[in-house]
C-alpha cells in the first residue's frame, strides 16, 4: 500500500549509527560498578522529574556521550516532526487510512487548539458522566425496578485490559454510592469466566457493558449472547431486558441497534481510536463507575499533562523520549531482548499485562513504512509481575540466570492515606508494610545493577560462586508521589508515547495490528467445521486435520 501520509525521509544518519556501534563496543562489556565509580553525580545527571513523576535512569549502561548520540539519532529520524504529525488529524495510521488521535480523548473542554475534536469527545463524555451519576445515586434500575448493584464489562483486548488494569489500580479511590456497586470483567471466549461469575449475581440488579470497537468481535458477542440468555431465563424475552440491562460502546451504532441496545444506552467511539488506546473514551465507563466523574476527569488530566510535556520538553528532559531511547539502546545495541515491568504496589497487578498489549501489539512489526524489512530488531518481549510476587518466582533468573533483561521498577512514594483509607486504625502498620515494599524495590534494583558490590564485602571472599551475583542488569526506577487517578493517567500516557518514539526510530507503523486480524479470520473459517456445518478438511494441513478429528470425536484413520 502506498503511504499517503507525509513521510519524513531520514537524514544521513550513517555516521550517527556508526558512532552508536562504536559506543556499543565500549559499553556492552562495561559494568555499572565502573560507571558509578567514575561519576558520583550519575543520579543528578540521569534522572528527571515532571510534576508527580520521577524517572531515575542512572542504572543504565550509558554516559552523556551515549545519551547525546541517541538524541542525535532521534533528530535524524525527524522525531520532532513525527510528534507534530501525531498531534494532528493526519492519517498517520496509513495502512488502515486512519488518524491516531487517542490524545484527543483527554483534551480539556473547549480546547482552543482543537475545538471541534474537543466538543465531539466531550459530548460523549458528558453522556457517560450523566449515566455514572445516575447509577451512583441508585436511580438506574433494572427491568424489575431494583437498583443496579453489579456491572459486568464484556470486552477483549483493549476493551478489557485497559479498564481492568485501571479499576484495580485505583481501588483505593472507589466512589461512595447509594448502594454498594461492584464492577466485574469478562473477556475469555471459552465461557467459563462468565459462567462462574453469573452464578454469583442476581439478574434483577446486574447491568452489562458490551465494549467492542467493531461490535463484531466474536469473543465479545458470544459472551454478550450468553448474558442475554441468562437474563431471558429469569425474565423471558421481555424488551425491558435490553433497555435496562445492556450498555453498548462502539464505533458502530447501527450494529448496536440491530443487537437490541437502546439508542440512549449507546456510547460512541471513533475510527481514530485504537483499541489499546481506548480506555480514555467511554470504553473507560467501568473506570468512571469506580472512581466517579471527578476521578475520571483527573485521570484524563494526568494524561493530558504528559501530552503537553511530550510535545514541549527538550528531548534530554522528555520522559517518554528518554524511556524510548533507553529501550532501543538496550534492545538494538546491547542485545537485551526482554524487558520486565516490576511494580512494587499490588494495585498495579495488571499493569504488565496491559503494557504487553500496548507495546507488543504496537511495535511487534518487521516491515518499515517504506515497505522494506526493518533494519533493527523491534519490540522486545515485555513481561512482568508485581515485584514482591516476582521475587519468589522469576527473580532467580534475573539475578543469576544467563539472560540479559532490562527492567522498569515502579513504586509510589506515599501509600495508605489515612484520610482516605478505610482501615485508618491500621494505618501505621500498613505504612510500615509499604516501607518494606519500597526497601525491596530499592534492594532488587541495586543488586541487579551492582551484583557482588551490593553485598557485605567482608563476607564476599568466603562465598561460594553459587551465592555470588554478576549484576550489570540495567533498570529504570519510576516513582509516583502517590498512585491516584492523575498520576496513573500520567504513567499510562508516558508508556504510550514511549511506544510511539520507538516506532519512529524503527520506522514502523505502531497503530495497526494485522497479525491479530488474520488469526481471527482463520478462526472464523475453522468454526463452521467444528460446529459440524462443513465436512471438507482436505485443504488443511495434516496437523490441523488430525486435531480436528480428535476434537470431533473421530478416529485418526
Amino acid at each position: 500500500m502506498t503511504n499517503p501520509i507525509q513521510h519524513f525521509p531520514a537524514k544521513n544518519n550513517a555516521s550517527i549509527l556508526m558512532k552508536l556501534n562504536d559506543l556499543k563496543k565500549q559499553y556492552e562489556h562495561a559494568h555499572l560498578n565502573e560507571l558509578f565509580a567514575q561519576d558520583d553525580q550519575r543520579f543528578q545527571k540521569f534522572s528527571v522529574q515532571f510534576e508527580q513523576i520521577v524517572l531515575d535512569y542512572s542504572k543504565h549502561r550509558i554516559d552523556q556521550n551515549v545519551l547525546n548520540t541517541l538524541i542525535q539519532w532521534a533528530e535524524t529520524q525527524d522525531l520532532g516532526s513525527w510528534i507534530k504529525q501525531l498531534f494532528s488529524e493526519q492519517k498517520i495510521n496509513y495502512t488502515e487510512q486512519r488518524a491516531a488521535m487517542h490524545w484527543a480523548l483527554r483534551l480539556p473542554e473547549q480546547d482552543d487548539m482543537h475545538p471541534k475534536l474537543s466538543n465531539q469527545v466531550h459530548d460523549q463524555l458528558q453522556r457517560m458522566y450523566a449515566l455514572v451519576e445516575k447509577i451512583h445515586a441508585g436511580q438506574y434500575r433494572g427491568a424489575t425496578g431494583e437498583v443496579i448493584q453489579d456491572i459486568v464489562n464484556i470486552g477483549v483486548g483493549g476493551s478489557d485490559l485497559g479498564p481492568l488494569m485501571v479499576v484495580r489500580a485505583l481501588s483505593d479511590f472507589k466512589q461512595a454510592t447509594a448502594k454498594p456497586l461492584n464492577v466485574h470483567f469478562v473477556s475469555t471466549i471459552d465461557g467459563s469466566q462468565l459462567s462462574d461469575l453469573l452464578h454469583q449475581l442476581r439478574p434483577e440488579t446486574t447491568l452489562f457493558i458490551i465494549s467492542s470497537k467493531s461490535f463484531g468481535t466474536i469473543d465479545t458477542l458470544s459472551n454478550a449472547q450468553t448474558a442475554r440468555l441468562w437474563l431471558e431465563k429469569s425474565f423471558g424475552q421481555d424488551s425491558k431486558i435490553l433497555k435496562h440491562h445492556f450498555i453498548g460502546v462502539s464505533t458502530k451504532p447501527e450494529k448496536m441497534t440491530a443487537w437490541g441496545i437502546a439508542p440512549e444506552n449507546q456510547f460512541l467511539l471513533w475510527d481514530w481510536v485504537g483499541g489499546r488506546y481506548s480506555l480514555w473514551s467511554c470504553i473507560g465507563l467501568p473506570i468512571a463507575l469506580t472512581v466517579g466523574v471527578e476521578g475520571f476527569k483527573h485521570f484524563l488530566a494526568g494524561a493530558h499533562a504528559i501530552d503537553q510535556h511530550f510535545q514541549t520538553a527538550p528531548f534530554e528532559q522528555n520522559i517518554p523520549v528518554l524511556m524510548a531511547l533507553l529501550g532501543v539502546w538496550n534492545n538494538n545495541f546491547l542485545d537485551i531482548q526482554t524487558h520486565a515491568v516490576l511494580p512494587y504496589d499490588g494495585r498495579l497487578k495488571y499493569f504488565a499485562p496491559y503494557l504487553q498489549q500496548l507495546e507488543m501489539e504496537s511495535n511487534g512489526k518487521s516491515i518499515q513504512r517504506n515497505g522494506e524489512k526493518v533494519q533493527f530488531d523491534t519490540c522486545p518481549i515485555v513481561w512482568g509481575e508485581v515485584g514482591p510476587n516476582a521475587q519468589h518466582a522469576f527473580y532467580q533468573l534475573l539475578h543469576q540466570g544467563t539472560h540479559a533483561v532490562s527492567c522498569d521498577f515502579i513504586a509510589p512514594v506515599h501509600r495508605y492515606n489515612t484520610n482516605q483509607f478505610t482501615y485508618a486504625e491500621n494505618a501505621e502498620a500498613l505504612v510500615e508494610q509499604h516501607h518494606l515494599a519500597l526497601s525491596n524495590c530499592l534492594a532488587q534494583s541495586r543488586l541487579l545493577a551492582f551484583g557482588n558490590q551490593a553485598l557485605d564485602q567482608a563476607e564476599l571472599a568466603a562465598l561460594p560462586m553459587y551465592k555470588q551475583y554478576v549484576g550489570n542488569q540495567p533498570s529504570s526506577t519510576i516513582l509516583l508521589q502517590e498512585l491516584n487517578p492523575y498520576s496513573l493517567g500520567m504513567l499510562i500516557a508516558m508508556y504510550e508515547h514511549k511506544v510511539f518514539v520507538q516506532s519512529v526510530l524503527w520506522n514502523i507503523n505502531p497503530f495497526d495490528q494485522w497479525g491479530v486480524e488474520k488469526g481471527k479470520e482463520i478462526a472464523n473459517q475453522l468454526l463452521p467445521i467444528l460446529n459440524g456445518e462443513l465436512q471438507d478438511i482436505a485443504s488443511l494441513d495434516t496437523s490441523t486435520q488430525g486435531l480436528i478429528r480428535i476434537l470431533l470425536g473421530k478416529t485418526n484413520g
